[in-house]
C-alpha cells in the first residue's frame, strides 16, 4: 500500500467565504448599493438576500470552524459597508460590525484573512466606471489605508480577489454587471488598473510599518495546448500571456515582460484596438514587486486550449447542464474540452495535476513570491441533503487529489502554507444563485441552519493528523 503524504505541521486549513456571497443584510444598517443588488432583480434571478446570513449567523459559523478544526477563515469587508459610496462619510455602524466579527475569531482561536475588494465595488463608483476610472484607485487605497489604520486586530490583508475574473467577467465574458462582451481593451485597462492599485496599497502598508503581511489573490488556471501543432501550442500561450502573466509580472517584476507585451499586444491588434498604459505606474509597481508578503492562489480548473481566428463567441454554463459552456475569443483561442477527464456538471474540467504544474512554475518563474496560500480551491456540487445526512464522496475524490499534487509541489520546494476551502458553508453564488453548493457545511436557506457534510469530518480529520487520507 502506498503511503500516505503528509502535510507540514504548520500548514493552515482554512474556509474561504465572501462578503456579498455570505453576509446577505445588503441594506442593512447604514449599507451602500452594489451593482449587483439592482442587476439581480432586473435579471429576475435569485437575490443575494439573506445567503448565508453571516451578518447574524456568523457566531454559529465561527464556532463550526473551532468545532471541525478549521484554523482560518478567508472572507471580505464589504467596501459600501465602510464607505456606502466607496468614500467620504464613514458608516459606523459597518465599522462595528467587522470589529465584532474578528473578536468571535479571536475569542474562538481562528485567523482572518481580510480581503479589501472582493467583486463588489460601491455602486456610486461603479457607475462611474468602475476600475476603467483612475478616480475609483484613488478611492479604493484610501478606503485600504482606513481599514489598515481601523481593524488593527486583522494580521493578513489581500488588497484584491480575483482581478482576472473581476475584468473579465465584466468586459469579456461578459457574465457581470455591466455584461459588457469581448472589449480587450477595457479588459486589459481594468487589469493593469487594478494592479496598480493593488501596487499602491502593498506601498501604504509597508511604508506605514502595519503589524502583519500583505497580498493579493489571483486565480490563476493553467493552460496547456490542444495539441502538439505550433498554432495551438501559440494561442495556450496567447491565452496563459492574458490570463497569468499578465498578472504575476506585474505583481513580481513590477511591470510587463517584452514577452508579455508582445502577446497582449498580438491579442489587442486582432481585435482591432489598442491600450495606453501610464509608465509612471511602474515606479510604484517596482517598488511593490517584492513586499508582497505572499500570493494567494484561487484554482478550480485547467484549460486546453487550440488556434481559433474567426468573431468571439461565449456561453457561460449557468444551469449545470454540462456541455453547454463555449469559450472562444478572436485572437487568442477556443477552450476545448476533453473527453477522457471528468468534468463539473458546470464544465469545469478536473484536472489536479495543474495546481502542481502551476505552483512549480511560479517557484521557477517569480523566485521573489515569497510564499503561497490556496486561497479558493473546491467542488460546485448538486448536493443531496436526506434527513441532515449529506454524503458528497465527489467534493472528498476532489480534494484528496488536489492535496496530494499541493503535497507533492511542496516537497519540490514551492513554500505552500496553507489551503482555503471554497468554500466554508453553502454561499450564494454570483451566476449560479443557489443551486450550486460548495460548502463543508449544507445551509438550509429557508431556516438558515447548518448541517455538517461528510467532506467537513473528512477535513477536520486532514487538519487534526497533517495526513492526507
Amino acid at each position: 500500500m502506498t503511503e500516505l503524504r503528509k502535510l507540514p505541521a504548520d500548514f493552515l486549513m482554512g474556509g474561504a467565504t465572501a462578503a456579498y456571497q455570505v453576509e446577505g443584510a445588503i441594506d442593512k444598517d447604514g449599507k451602500g448599493p452594489v451593482a449587483w443588488d439592482t442587476f439581480l432583480v432586473e435579471k429576475g434571478r435569485y437575490t443575494a438576500e439573506p445567503a448565508s446570513d453571516f451578518y447574524h449567523q456568523y457566531p454559529v459559523d465561527i464556532e463550526l470552524c473551532k468545532k471541525f478544526k478549521i484554523d482560518s477563515l478567508r472572507m471580505s469587508i464589504a467596501w459600501s459597508r465602510i464607505f456606502p459610496n466607496g468614500y467620504g462619510e464613514v458608516n459606523q455602524k459597518g465599522v462595528d460590525y467587522y470589529h465584532k466579527v474578528f473578536a468571535e475569531c479571536k475569542k474562538n482561536g481562528i485567523k482572518p484573512f481580510v480581503t479589501i475588494h472582493h467583486f463588489d465595488t460601491p455602486k456610486a463608483l461603479f457607475d462611474e466606471g468602475d476600475f476603467l476610472n483612475r478616480e475609483t484607485i484613488e478611492h479604493f487605497v484610501n478606503y485600504a489605508k482606513f481599514c489598515f489604520d481601523e481593524f488593527k486586530e486583522v494580521y493578513y490583508w489581500s488588497t484584491f480577489n480575483e482581478i482576472y475574473p473581476a475584468a473579465t467577467n465584466q468586459y469579456l465574458t461578459g457574465a457581470f454587471p455591466p455584461e459588457i462582451q469581448f472589449d480587450l481593451q477595457k479588459t486589459i485597462t481594468a487589469l493593469h488598473n487594478m494592479m496598480y492599485a493593488h501596487a499602491r496599497a502593498v506601498n501604504i502598508f509597508k511604508e506605514g510599518n502595519y503589524e502583519g503581511e500583505i497580498g493579493v489573490v489571483h486565480s490563476l488556471e493553467p493552460k496547456y495546448p490542444a495539441s502538439d501543432a505550433p498554432e495551438d501550442i501559440h494561442a495556450a500561450e496567447l491565452d496563459d500571456a492574458l490570463s497569468v502573466k499578465f498578472l504575476m509580472d506585474a505583481t513580481y517584476l513590477g511591470y510587463y515582460s517584452d514577452h508579455t507585451m508582445e502577446c497582449i499586444n498580438e491579442i489587442l491588434e486582432a481585435n482591432e484596438t489598442s491600450i495606453s498604459i501610464d509608465e509612471s505606474d511602474f515606479i510604484e509597481m517596482k517598488k511593490a514587486a517584492n513586499r508582497n508578503d505572499y500570493l494567494g492562489i484561487n484554482n478550480y480548473v485547467s484549460h486546453w486550449v487550440k488556434a481559433y481566428n474567426d468573431e468571439s463567441q461565449m456561453f457561460y454554463n449557468t444551469t449545470g447542464e454540462k456541455g453547454t459552456q463555449v469559450y472562444r475569443i478572436k485572437g487568442i483561442g477556443e477552450r476545448i474540452q476533453r473527453d477522457d477527464l471528468p468534468r463539473t456538471d458546470w464544465d469545469w474540467l478536473i484536472y489536479p495535476e495543474g495546481i502542481y504544474d502551476l505552483l512549480v512554475r511560479i517557484k521557477a518563474d517569480y523566485p521573489n513570491y515569497q510564499k503561497i496560500y490556496i486561497t479558493e480551491n473546491g467542488l460546485g456540487y448538486k448536493d443531496h441533503f436526506d434527513d441532515g445526512i449529506i454524503l458528497d464522496d465527489d467534493r472528498i475524490d476532489y480534494l484528496r487529489g488536489y492535496f496530494n499534487y499541493i503535497a507533492k509541489a511542496i516537497e519540490a520546494g514551492v513554500n505552500v502554507k496553507g489551503y482555503f476551502i471554497w468554500s466554508l458553508m453553502d454561499v450564494f453564488s454570483w451566476v449560479n444563485g443557489y443551486n450550486k453548493r460548495y460548502g463543508l457545511f449544507y445551509v438550509d436557506f429557508e431556516t438558515q441552519k447548518r448541517y455538517p457534510k461528510e467532506s467537513a469530518y473528512w477535513y477536520k480529520l486532514v487538519s487534526e493528523t497533517k495526513t492526507i487520507i
